[in-house]
């Protein structure tokens, strides 16, 4: 007797269902996007108990006739693609023809709809796969699906479901994704007939993104001008430098509209932003690359979720580009508020930096240390103990972050030269003055907008950092030999890596070369890597720098060392500063090309506007 038979036609359905529906969300992510392939521009969801005793689905599209209200509950039928050369170029959101028939062989299920223009349309049930009825109907033009009781006939599956309040928050976070994904559509939310979301046309994302996460949000966001590079468009907006989460559930990336998960992108986003974001933090970023469709590949997972590029790499490389380039531009916009650091207090003669005392005239020049051997009273005069890293290398420089002669700067009063600075002059309002300092750690200025507090601990940490790895960069990294070069073999996709990036790790301070096919050996690492085993700390560095940027630069595997290097040099907390050390940090921080935040991503200045004082006092409802 033969062991292998054909599974019936409704056990087959259901296995199909299992890949595509695993909860009511997944049913409202597969209606929602035939409503948008139908070119719906408004779309209604209602749903009860969390999706699992109804959902809904109404929109406004193109409808379908009796022929096609038929056809679509058919396994596979769909008019989306006609033949295999289609699947290589996927255009619109859904385009197996699996939904319908999957999603009506485990519910009570129900359409209607109506062609715009057709007199009559058509109203159809089925229950659990089988056709209860069909007749003509008299709807609105457009299509109505309406999904009840879902999972009733796979009782082991609807004990999976999870609380109805975790699953209406899935259903809602759907929406979301197709609301962002597609700003021009308006959308309605109702959750047992209470309404979650009303959301009309958007005129442009931001206003989309402003209407579902909140003012705040969008105002903490940073757009990606919208521009064609390689065959890729890439626009949309992410979060400033300081603003991120603990999970990726604000990392929204749309391939050509189709909300999409990828490692590739997550390393990307990541790479983009680099030391601007804390370890454990994900960027927020609502991205949108439109590429052509033969260059992806969607049909790699059942559900849609995952997709799949042709050349990853290249992929890569533009968001990775375009994110520094938006964070770049929107430095321009952030130190525009601070740069009257540029010329705080500036005489009107020569231009010197001049403290809040303009008339001023000092006995004699003052000789002021650089900010990497600032005068340090108490705490800072101390001995800095060795640090490992690149300090046992070469030395922190002690002009490292010397812009000008400090010989130009005035001297402070020798009985004031430790108590808090006297404010300067009210300035234009672009500019800022230094109002103080708060518990010897943050620097409290004005400027046009309001209170900005500075971190000099974090800000001394960004200018040693920068311009620590820039000296590095010149000088070469130092490579030590090994006692006896090691050998290993690679997999040939890591081999054939190495092949091509040979050069670059040579001047990373790896001494390697091959040694016959699929071999290479290894005789210099960096100083600053430590392990007993050079073999598992290579492959280890090979996975690191695979999803790096190719215009990375080549001390991102000492960055951590440095990193740490600077927090042992940097000013600390409770050192006193004088005025115009003050104005020094400024000015040297707003050159950095990250002054944002500190190499370990806090943030460096943080602007407390005149309106949130003003709320905060009761002044402004």
């Amino acid at each position: 007797m033969s062991r292998i038979a054909l599974l019936s036609e409704e056990v087959a359905s259901q296995v199909a269902a299992g890949e595509v529906i695993d909860r009511p969300a997944s049913v409202v992510k597969e209606l929602v996007e035939n409503s948008l392939d139908a070119r719906a521009r408004k779309i209604e969801v209602m749903i009860r108990r969390g999706g699992s005793s109804s959902i809904r689905v109404a929109d406004d599209g193109t409808g379908m006739d009796r022929d096609d209200a038929l056809l679509c509950l058919e396994r596979h039928a769909t008019s989306k693609i006609r033949t295999g050369l289609d699947l290589a170029a996927i255009s619109t959101l859904g385009f197996r023809g699996e939904a319908l028939p999957s999603i009506a062989s485990v519910s009570r299920f129900r359409l209607t709809t109506r062609e715009h223009g057709a007199l009559a349309g058509t109203d159809l049930a089925v229950n659990g796969g089988k056709i209860e009825y069909v007749r003509d109907g008299g709807d609105a033009p457009g299509t109505q699906i309406e999904v009840r009781s879902l999972f009733y006939n796979l009782p082991a599956r609807r004990k999976f479901l999870r609380t109805e309040n975790t699953e209406s928050s899935h259903v809602e976070h759907q929406l979301h994704l197709q609301a962002i994904g597609h700003p021009a559509v308006g959308f309605v939310l109702i959750n047992d007939d209470r309404v979650i979301h009303q959301l009309p046309p958007a005129a442009n994302l931001l206003e989309r993104i402003r209407d579902l996460r909140g003012i705040a949000l969008a105002a903490e966001l940073l757009e990606v001008p919208d521009e064609e590079i390689g065959g890729m468009r890439l626009r949309g907006f992410v979060g400033k430098p300081g603003v991120s989460r603990s999970s990726r559930a604000q990392q929204l990336v749309f391939i050509n509209g189709r909300a999409v998960e990828n490692s590739t992108v997550n390393f990307a986003l990541r790479e983009g932003y680099h030391t601007a974001l804390m370890k454990g933090q994900f960027p927020v970023t609502f991205l949108f690359l439109d590429m052509d469709p033969a260059a992806v590949d969607v049909n790699v997972h059942p559900a849609k979720r995952e997709v799949r590029f042709r050349d990853p790499g290249e992929v890569r490389e533009v968001l990775i580009e375009r994110i520094r380039h938006a964070i770049e531009g929107g430095r321009a916009q952030w130190s525009a508020t601070f740069r009257g650091a540029e010329r705080a207090g500036a005489g009107e003669t020569d231009g010197e930096v001049v403290s809040g005392d303009e008339g001023r005239t000092p006995d004699k020049e003052p000789s002021l240390p650089s900010h990497g051997s600032m005068d340090r009273p108490q705490s800072m005069d101390r001995p800095q103990s060795p640090t490992q890293g690149y300090s046992e290398l070469i030395p922190v420089p002690e002009q490292v972050a010397l812009r000008q002669d400090w010989a130009a700067l005035p001297r402070q009063p020798e009985p004031a030269a430790q108590a808090a600075p006297r404010p300067a002059e009210p300035r234009p309002e672009a500019e800022f003055r230094i109002l103080g300092v708060l518990g010897r750690l943050y620097i409290l200025m004005e400027n046009g907008d309001g209170l900005v507090l500075v971190d000099q601990h974090a800000a001394h940490e960004r200018i040693l950092f920068e311009e620590l790895r820039r000296r590095m960069e010149v000088q070469g990294v130092p490579a030590q030999r090994l006692l006896m070069p090691v050998t290993m073999q690679l997999a040939p996709r890591d081999s054939d890596w190495v092949a091509q990036n040979l050069d670059t790790l040579q001047k990373m301070g790896i001494g390697i070369d091959s040694f016959g096919p699929g071999t290479w050996k290894i005789d210099a690492l960096p100083q600053f890597l430590k392990g007993s085993d050079p073999a598992p700390l290579f492959r280890e560095i090979i996975d690191e720098l695979r999803q790096t940027s190719a215009t990375s630069s080549r001390m991102r595997l000492g960055e951590d060392v440095i990193a740490t290097t600077v927090c042992h040099h940097a000013v600390k907390a409770r050192d006193v500063l004088r005025e115009p050390e003050m104005v020094r940090l400024i000015q040297d921080l707003l050159r950095c090309e990250l002054p944002y935040c500190c190499p370990h991503g806090r943030p460096t200045m943080i602007q407390i506007s005149y309106g949130e004082l003003e709320r905060k006092f009761g002044r402004k409802a």
